[in-house]
Parts: structure tokens; C-alpha cells; sequence
């Protein structure tokens, strides 16, 4: 896999080592998986590790704790045994490294131990242990380094979601994929696993049924659900939706935000005549997603469009503090939007 070049963390210029996707780990002499994403950082921990137990059962791997380090532990477990057997040490913690590990990995670098692969996790959670860092990534040794970027917008958990999908060569139709990210819209852990159970149990492609069969319940309250209801101008229907989703627990934050999400996007979207991929490729998003923006603005105009992310706005600020009653903000907002009308008329 080539290398690319990106501006690296900690204080570094630049690395010069190559960057490697989380989804297809590759083992080096020394990996550094790098950043907050656990779900992410595991996952190409684990796929390093079957990478080498592949070609070599008879792997050894053992375990260490940066923070917790005894002095002479990783030459002692990288070097060679009496049969020869591969070597894995998988070292966690390095942001809490002690000076002992911190000196010991440092020479490590420049001589790593034949037959012997090294991970080095690293949540980027402090500077500690850029020392260390900033050798790698110059290119001392031969290492390589696999980001693990924090997932947090709500398109960053649509690509996540579409690409485990796409790794089991598994279909899913875009309003499923939306509706099961959605669902989970608030642990990256519970979606990653409802995307594994789906692609193990279900045969052929995933639908929005399928998806409502399996997590139902958690959908029913999805801010999508009601912000699509909305856009929809089924204003009946939203209000009870709404009025459930809260009941069930969920938040007004993310509520508004999947509002604007939604009207932002249909905004880009309005007025455009070209092609959707052309579009898509244009605005840095997915084909599906201008398509179905486009669904949505039957119906609306410039005044209202405009209207409805007036009122989002307001009732962002609403819910995040500027009203003591964040439940009427949403309902004005929806009212709003699902009305196409200014509040009270």
C-alpha cells in the first residue's frame, strides 16, 4: 500500500511513514495506531494480529502496559526464541508512558528485533510520549502508522456504517443505512456491532424493514424519523413522533441537529440541475444523500426553506440554554417546518 503524507499529530513536521487505513492493517516492525476512535484502533489491532497469526500460528503475543512498564520487558519479549516462533507485543497506554518506556522504545527504534511486530497504541489524548512519536514518524526504523480519527458527525458514522458493509461485500439500501445509524446514533460501539449482526444474520440485501425488524424500537425514536416527518409536512405525525422520541429519552441536541443536518443539506442541494453523481462528487457527498435531498424539497421553496433554518437556529440556541423550556422550542420548530408557516398562524 503506498504511502501518503499528512500532517501528523503531537508536534511533528511531517510523516514520513506510511499512513495505513484501520481497515486493512498490514504489520510493520513497529505500528503506531494513533488517535481517540477505539472501536477503530481495535479493530486494526486485531487485524494485524490475524494477519500474522495467518502466516504463522505459532505467533507469540504478549501484552504490555506503557504506563505500567518494567525495565527491560520489550527487548526481553521481542527477541528471538529458541524455535524461532514470530513475535507480537501489543503495548497500551503509550500516552501515559513512563521515562523507562519512553527511553527503551526510543532505542528500540533504531535496531527492532527481527521476526518481532510491535503496536504501539497511542489515543492522542496527550503530548506524553512525543518524543517517541516524532521519531517514527521521521522514519526512524520501519514503522508504520494507522490513524484512528474520532467519529463524531453524524456523515463521519454513514461512512463507517457504509464501510463495514462494503468490507463484507454486503448491500444496503440508503434509507436502512440512515435509519440503523440513526438508531445508534449515540455509541459508535453498539452501531459497529448492530452492522456486524445484520451482515451475519440476514441473507441477501438490507432493507429499512430489516432494520426496523431488528432495532425497532431504538428507530421509532430516531431524530431522522421525526425530521423526516416533518420535512414531509406530516405535521400530525410528527408531533407525535416527536413527543414519543422525547418520551423515550432522547435528547433535544441531537434532535435539532439532525434538523439541520437535513435542512443544510436540502439547501446545498436547492436549485441545482445537474447530475447527482456530478453533484455529489461537487459538494463532497454521497450520491444517495442528493438524491434524497432532492425528494425532500418537493414541496418548498427559497421563503420557506429559508424560514425553517431560521427557526432551527433558534431553536438550537433554545435547547442548548437560551430557553428554560427546550420541549416547546422543538415543537415551535417543528411546527415550523412541518407547516411550512411562520409559529402561530
Amino acid at each position: 500500500m503506498a504511502a501518503s503524507r499528512t500532517p501528523s499529530r503531537g508536534g511533528a513536521s511531517a510523516a514520513k511513514i506510511p499512513q495505513v487505513s484501520w481497515r486493512e492493517p498490514r504489520p510493520a516492525p513497529v505500528v503506531l495506531v494513533f488517535g481517540p476512535e477505539e472501536v477503530c484502533a481495535e479493530r486494526s489491532i486485531a487485524g494485524v494480529r490475524d494477519y500474522l497469526r495467518a502466516e504463522d500460528p505459532a505467533l507469540e503475543v504478549s501484552d504490555v502496559r506503557a504506563d505500567d512498564y518494567s525495565p527491560g520487558t520489550l527487548l526481553s519479549l521481542t527477541s528471538p526464541s529458541l524455535f524461532g516462533e514470530p513475535r507480537l507485543v501489543r503495548v497500551s497506554g503509550v500516552e501515559k508512558c513512563s521515562d523507562a518506556f519512553l527511553q527503551e522504545a526510543v532505542s528500540y527504534l533504531e535496531h527492532p528485533q527481527e521476526g518481532a511486530t510491535v503496536i504501539l497504541r497511542h489515543s492522542g489524548a496527550s503530548v506524553r510520549g512525543k518524543k517517541l512519536l516524532d521519531a517514527l514518524r521521521a522514519g526512524t526504523g520501519d514503522g508504520i502508522e494507522i490513524p484512528c480519527p474520532a467519529i463524531k458527525r453524524d456523515s463521519d458514522r454513514v461512512d463507517f456504517a457504509a464501510g463495514e458493509f462494503k468490507a463484507a461485500k454486503k448491500r444496503i439500501a440508503p434509507p436502512a443505512l440512515r435509519a440503523l445509524v440513526s438508531a445508534f446514533a449515540d455509541d459508535l460501539t453498539e452501531l459497529a456491532a448492530a452492522c456486524q449482526q445484520l451482515i451475519g444474520d440476514v441473507e441477501g440485501d438490507i432493507t429499512e424493514d430489516t432494520v426496523t425488524k431488528y432495532y425497532g424500537g431504538r428507530v421509532e425514536v430516531s431524530a431522522f424519523v421525526v425530521a423526516d416527518t416533518a420535512i414531509a409536512g406530516r405535521y400530525g405525525e410528527a408531533l407525535i413522533a416527536l413527543r414519543h422520541a422525547l418520551a423515550s429519552g432522547a435528547d433535544p441536541v441531537p434532535m435539532v441537529a439532525a434538523f439541520a443536518m437535513k435542512l443544510r443539506t436540502m439547501a446545498r442541494v436547492a436549485g441545482t440541475r445537474e447530475p447527482s453523481r456530478q453533484l455529489a462528487q461537487r459538494l463532497g457527498m454521497k450520491d444517495w444523500q442528493v438524491d434524497r435531498a432532492r425528494r425532500d424539497l418537493a414541496g418548498w421553496n427559497e421563503r420557506s426553506l429559508g424560514m425553517a433554518i431560521q427557526a432551527t437556529a433558534r431553536a438550537d440556541a433554545e435547547v442548548k440554554g437560551a430557553s428554560r423550556d427546550p420541549v416547546f422550542a422543538l415543537e415551535r420548530m417543528l411546527t415550523v417546518i412541518a407547516t411550512r408557516q411562520p409559529f402561530g398562524e
